[in-house]
């Protein structure tokens, strides 16, 4: 496929998410390197949803560190446990933060992010990363997206 994408234009989210996810299969389809697959979903992802940033953290010993990414530099390294990536590492599970001011611990790499989602990235029954996923908006990510976001990570082929 031609590194190049069909941006839909709708106010339905998941009209949107259909519309990409069969693109970022093509993208990933027969690419065996990593870090250039979690570079084109954050591309494909920014691209779509004009988000704040969006990206990658993998993990690395008892650290997340930071990988591919779209938008302003971001935090290298997080902790587990610590702020919305690090939470969503160590519970295994999806947070939707629709303030960021009011999550205890929150790490603010930027003062603009308003609102955030953080989906995890397993290998068998491990987390080996976090896509994350930062909006302006207060109240941005939903269960849609947390839907949707989960279908994208699990294309990802360790």
């Amino acid at each position: 496929m031609a590194e190049d994408l069909t941006i839909i234009q709708s106010i339905d989210k998941q009209a949107q998410y259909t519309s990409l996810i069969p693109q970022i299969e093509a993208l990933l389809y027969g690419e065996t390197d990593l870090v250039a697959n979690l570079a084109n979903i954050s591309a494909a992802l920014k691209e779509q949803f004009k988000w704040f940033w969006v990206g990658f953290y993998m993990v690395k010993g008892d650290e997340l560190v930071l990988a591919p990414f779209q938008g302003p530099v971001a935090c290298t390294r997080i902790a587990k446990g610590k702020g919305v990536c690090g939470a969503a590492w160590e519970q295994g599970r999806i947070l939707i933060v629709p303030d960021v001011d009011v999550f205890p611990g929150h790490i603010a790499c930027s003062s603009l992010s308003r609102s955030e989602i953080v989906i995890p990235v397993y290998h068998h029954d491990q987390v080996v990363g976090v896509l994350d996923v930062d909006s302006e908006e207060l109240g941005q990510f939903d269960p849609t997206d947390a839907q949707y976001l989960e279908q994208i990570v699990k294309l990802l082929q360790f």
